[in-house]
């Protein structure tokens, strides 16, 4: 075999193997190195729908996978006063999620985009375990914002959450980016830029449940929290995601209509 030969053989291996590790392998997983997963808890009830049916359950948040956008419709997690903890974590790398059937966008594709990996569910709500903060670095709890936004008002709110956990107690939190046709996309894998992003907080007072949305634009602002209130029947109508779906019918068209600031302390 001459040598011409012998390298067009190497380079088809190396093609059937970069194709085999590309739609087969299977990244690792973040693992707690004390084996002692602490799982937050999750108030069934409150699970929004899915328009993907692609939802992955994690230790301490849950989401719905957005193949297409590569990034989550939604991400939910709890957050009590027991997990509001300062420690110190040092920050691990941005891994694929392995739970994620179609495999979460690798981070290179935000590297020289312009735009952060921003988190869903923050890296600051999970201090309490090292395994819990190393869970928000799989790729599947970010979505590329704007710098000035994410370090700005998308960080406010971040806080006032920590500050109602503290007040009220245990929260229950739905967010994510809006994911709408025509979006530009960064990265080999294209990853949808959302121009918008939104929250919703909820909490049980007595026999009946609070919550509050938030619906900002992903670029940098001077505006009040205050201002991107509105109604959860809003958000449902931009992303048409169901956040509600297992509350009896009248109590959420109710619930859902309604700015809820009055509820909340700022």
């Amino acid at each position: 075999m001459n040598k011409k030969a012998i390298y067009t053989l190497l380079m088809l291996v190396c093609i059937v193997i970069f194709w085999l590790v590309d739609n087969f392998y299977t990244p690792a997983s973040y693992t707690d190195p004390n084996k002692n997963t602490t799982k937050a808890p999750v108030a069934a009830l409150l699970l929004p729908s899915s328009t993907t049916n692609e939802i992955v359950h994690h230790a301490n948040f849950s989401l719905s996978y957005h193949e297409k956008h590569e990034q989550a419709e939604w991400v939910f997690y709890a957050l009590t006063k027991e997990q509001l903890t300062y420690d110190d974590r040092e920050r691990p790398y941005f891994i694929e999620d392995p739970k994620v059937r179609t495999k979460s966008a690798d981070w290179r594709n935000y590297r020289g985009s312009g735009y952060d990996r921003g988190h869903l569910c923050p890296a600051g709500d999970r201090r309490f375990s090292e395994y819990a903060y190393n869970e928000t670095f799989y790729t599947s709890n970010i979505s590329p914002q704007n710098s000035e936004f994410n370090a700005g008002v998308w960080n406010d709110l971040e806080q006032q959450v920590r500050y109602w956990c503290k007040k009220y107690g245990d929260l229950y939190i739905m967010t994510g980016g809006v994911l709408e046709e025509n979006l530009d996309a960064i990265g080999d894998e294209a990853v949808s830029v959302p121009n918008y992003f939104y929250k919703i907080v909820a909490r049980n007072q007595g026999t009946s449940i609070k919550m509050v949305g938030f619906l900002f634009p992903n670029k940098p602002t001077d505006a009040p929290l205050q201002s991107f209130l509105v109604s959860v029947d809003e958000i449902e109508r931009r992303t048409k995601i169901d956040f509600f779906e297992k509350l009896p019918d009248q109590e959420e068209n109710t619930l859902e209509s309604q700015i809820g600031d009055k509820d909340w302390k700022f």
